[in-house]
């Protein structure tokens, strides 16, 4: 394996001072309630907002200032993705009257959560995707009180109508003028306006990140996130140009995001490199993806695509995408195990997941795919199991649990096994 383009190390951030600056920003909420929340969104928002809930007026309002066309296609994304939670919802069945002996009946029980709250980013664009992406399967799952929360646009005082509409579509049932690590402190904790949450779901920057940290256990939360990342793995047969798109397209997220490519030729590597260059001149977003590609973006030759494979398996990006012969794709598919989100083939964009196919686009990043997938609908479920015994089970396992319990020296568990002797 061998480097043509190389990244640059991440500096760490001085985490002391985060750490302590969202401290600092969860106390006052904890402490100060909805006033802190105000103060917060006057300083960091220019927002002057007396009542936090956006009203239904508000919400309908937006709908008259989006664009027909966008209106009608974030319908039909939002159709794709509900289809595909309910799907995945049919996937997670309660089990019931399993008997590992005769008279103990086990099952599980597959309960929605009783609250949500979906953090929708705001700055410099309307991520009205990711409103879908948190909203739809958590409905699906039917959690009772569904809330969301995103930043105003600066010096409005109003969330941007793009992600009003959508997280109305998306059946959300309370949306809130709040942000950054002051809106998670608020729906971990409870104010006056905002009743906390069971669980907390969405990205953000690296306070609501902190924020997020900070308040689990108090709160859930699906994971921590950081800067996107995608990871190509070609063959001779993959297209520079639409490689380049895709590194392109994850890089004008944020200057610290990351596109790699892997690939087994060392042309379609070098002719990469030359279509981002190229594809980056007319960018309306060259000033952050270009940033991103110089400092983090990456092109590796590899001997063949099991070495391709091992390095995917060994990072676990956040998307990845498979560009290779159709003949080769099944065998690459069945190797890779540790990815967010995994795409097959150069008719499949990574932005088709972004936005409108039905996968789920709020991914692990960082290395978290060795371990967690992303969002879904079973995000918002837990499998609970139960137990019944009958009398006759209950004097064969008595002496089992007794035996063991004992050999644990746990001599009250012992007692509650052998009183039911009696």
């Amino acid at each position: 394996m061998r480097t043509i383009k190389a990244a640059k190390e991440r500096t760490a951030e001085d985490r002391a001072k985060l750490r302590d600056a969202v401290s600092e920003i969860i106390t006052r909420v904890i402490e100060e309630g909805d006033e802190a929340l105000k103060g917060y969104n006057e300083k960091f928002d220019e927002c002057f907002r007396d009542r936090l809930r956006i009203s239904r007026e508000e919400i309908e309002e937006a709908y008259a200032q989006v664009e027909p066309e966008i209106l009608e296609n974030i319908k039909k994304a939002a159709a794709n993705i509900e289809a595909f939670a309910k799907e995945q919802k049919a996937a997670l069945k309660t089990v019931s009257g399993f008997e590992p002996v005769p008279g103990l009946e086990l099952g599980h029980s597959v309960i929605p959560m009783d609250s949500v709250c979906c953090y929708v980013p705001g700055g410099g664009y309307p991520l009205y995707s990711t409103a879908l992406m948190l909203g739809i399967p958590a409905k699906v799952a039917g959690v009772k009180r569904i809330a969301a929360c995103s930043p105003t646009v600066k010096g409005t005082g109003k969330i941007h109508p793009k992600t009003l509409v959508a997280l109305d579509i998306a059946g959300v049932d309370e949306i809130y003028a709040v942000g950054g690590a002051q809106a998670v402190a608020a729906f971990s904790y409870g104010t006056e306006e905002i009743e906390k949450v069971t669980m907390i779901v969405g990205p953000g920057n690296s306070f609501v990140t902190e924020a997020k940290r900070q308040c689990f256990g108090q709160v859930g939360i699906d994971f921590l996130a950081g800067p996107s990342e995608v990871l190509v793995i070609a063959d001779e047969t993959a297209d520079p140009e639409i490689i380049a798109a895709d590194i392109l397209a994850q890089s004008e997220h944020d200057p610290v995001a990351k596109g790699i490519l892997v690939t087994t030729d060392e042309t379609v590597a070098e002719k990469t490199i030359q279509a981002v260059e190229k594809q980056l001149e007319t960018l309306e977003t060259r000033g952050i993806a270009e940033r991103s590609w110089k400092d983090y973006g990456e092109v590796i030759l590899s001997e063949d695509l099991d070495e391709a494979v091992e390095y995917a398996n060994s990072y676990a990006p956040e998307h990845l995408e498979v560009c290779v012969a159709e003949e080769r794709e099944h065998g690459v598919f069945s190797a890779l195990r540790n990815y967010g989100s995994l795409f097959l083939g150069q008719n499949t964009a990574e932005v088709f997941g972004d936005y409108a196919s039905g996968t789920n686009h709020t991914l692990p990043t960082m290395g978290a795919a060795r371990y967690t997938g992303g969002i879904w609908t079973g995000t918002f479920l837990k499998v609970c199991t139960y137990q019944k015994s009958d009398e006759k089970a209950m004097k064969e396992l008595i002496p089992v649990v007794s035996s063991l319990a004992k050999g644990e020296g746990l001599a009250g568990h012992a007692n509650a096994a052998d009183i039911r002797k009696k």
